[in-house]
Order: C-alpha cells, then sequence, then structure tokens
C-alpha cells in the first residue's frame, strides 16, 4: 500500500506552499520523499515483469524533484503539490516510451507513452504510423486499451502535419504532439491494497503501445 506519509504530507503542502513552511517541516518531506521512492522501488520490479526494458533502472532515477521551476511560469509557488514517478529505460528523463505514475491527493492517475517526443522522434512515429496504420490502430483501438484509455493524451493540430496529405484516411492519427495516455485513479483505489493490482493492470494495457513507440525510437 502507499505510505499514509505521502498523502498526509501533501495536503499539507498544498496548504503551506512557501519556502518557510517547506524548510520548517523538512523532517516530513524526507519521510514522504523515502516512503514514495520504496514504492517506486517495488512498482520498479512489478513493472519489469510486464516490461522488461525497464530493468536497471531504480526509484532515485525516475522520481522527479519536487521543486517547480517557475522563472517563466506566473505561478510562483516554489513546490510541486503532487510526487511523480517516470519508468523507462534511462528513468525520467529518458526519450523512451514510458510509465507514470502520478501522486496527489483527488488527482492521481497513470500513464504513459511518449510526452513532449523531441521533433525528430515525433516525426519518426508519425512516419511509422502513417505507413503502417492498421498496426497502430490494433492497439489503441483495442477494447481494454479504450477501456482504460479512451483517447491519446494532450493538444492536436488543427490540421495535417507538414508533408502528409490533408486526404489521408488516418490523418487524425497524425495530429498529436504526444503519443502518451492517463488515466484517473480515485483516492480510494490509491490508498487501499487494491493500488498495486491497479498499476499492474494499466501498465500491463500500455505496455503494446510502448513497445510500438520503443521498436521506432529504437532505430533513430
Amino acid at each position: 500500500m502507499l505510505p499514509n506519509s505521502i498523502y498526509k504530507y501533501l495536503i499539507d503542502l498544498r496548504k503551506n506552499n512557501n519556502r518557510d513552511w517547506f524548510h520548517a517541516n523538512k523532517a516530513q518531506y524526507n519521510q514522504a520523499k523515502k516512503d514514495f521512492e520504496l514504492f517506486v522501488e517495488l512498482s520498479i520490479q512489478q513493472i519489469k515483469h510486464i516490461d522488461p526494458s525497464v530493468t536497471g533502472n531504480n526509484a532515485k532515477d525516475c522520481v522527479f524533484r519536487i521543486f517547480r521551476d517557475v522563472r517563466f511560469s506566473n505561478d510562483k509557488r516554489p513546490y510541486k503539490t503532487n510526487f511523480g514517478a517516470f519508468i523507462a529505460r534511462g528513468g525520467r528523463k529518458s526519450r523512451y516510451g514510458g510509465y507514470y505514475i502520478h501522486i496527489e491527493p483527488e488527482q492521481c492517475f497513470l500513464g504513459g507513452g511518449c510526452y513532449m517526443p523531441e521533433a525528430k522522434i515525433l516525426k519518426a512515429i508519425r512516419e511509422e504510423i502513417y505507413h503502417h496504420p492498421e498496426e497502430f490502430k490494433s492497439i489503441v483501438e483495442n477494447s481494454q486499451f479504450v477501456n482504460h484509455y479512451p483517447e491519446l493524451y494532450g493538444e492536436k493540430l488543427k490540421t495535417a502535419p507538414r508533408g502528409y496529405p490533408k486526404d489521408f484516411e488516418h490523418i487524425q492519427l497524425l495530429n498529436y504532439k504526444h503519443y502518451a495516455v492517463s488515466k484517473a485513479i480515485s483516492d480510494d483505489i490509491v490508498t487501499s491494497d487494491k493500488f498495486p493490482l491497479a498499476i499492474h493492470e494499466a501498465f500491463e494495457i500500455l505496455h503494446p503501445l510502448n513497445q510500438f513507440l520503443n521498436d521506432i525510437i529504437e532505430d533513430l
């Protein structure tokens, strides 16, 4: 189960998102971070039975920092109000498709794939889908997949990407800026002993999409 220390800390941080409170409660943060890293270590062991490519990762490679980059943001709150981890070959900075765990009271979700891929990767994914649309559709239109992930994540181009015909039958599959998905998970599930099973089910369904994406990325 996800330790209660994580939720408690994030709820408190949401109410007190400032540096003075953060430093005065550093011990509470350190405990919550340690507990989350242990949970991620256990999740990595679980996921590698689904996708062996994540073997070799440890939690510190995968967990995101809690500090926000506020340099170009109107929102100057210094800290994220979530713990997150991206489990993929190479860890959180990987260019490969992977598996994401997001813990935030009332806003938890599981997801993955390729979020904000670099231009070269995005072009290669579109090219593969253009030439093999049925293979991609067999993954994202599979009934089990749709039950967990009804649609791909994020905004889409309003017109066909440059270099592709507007009358291509499956042009909507090329318009995505991300090839990623997400699935909301209730607090009741996250804080129960059912959460590991929810992770296994969600990521087992996600694996074929990551395999499709990573086969493309490996060839670049």
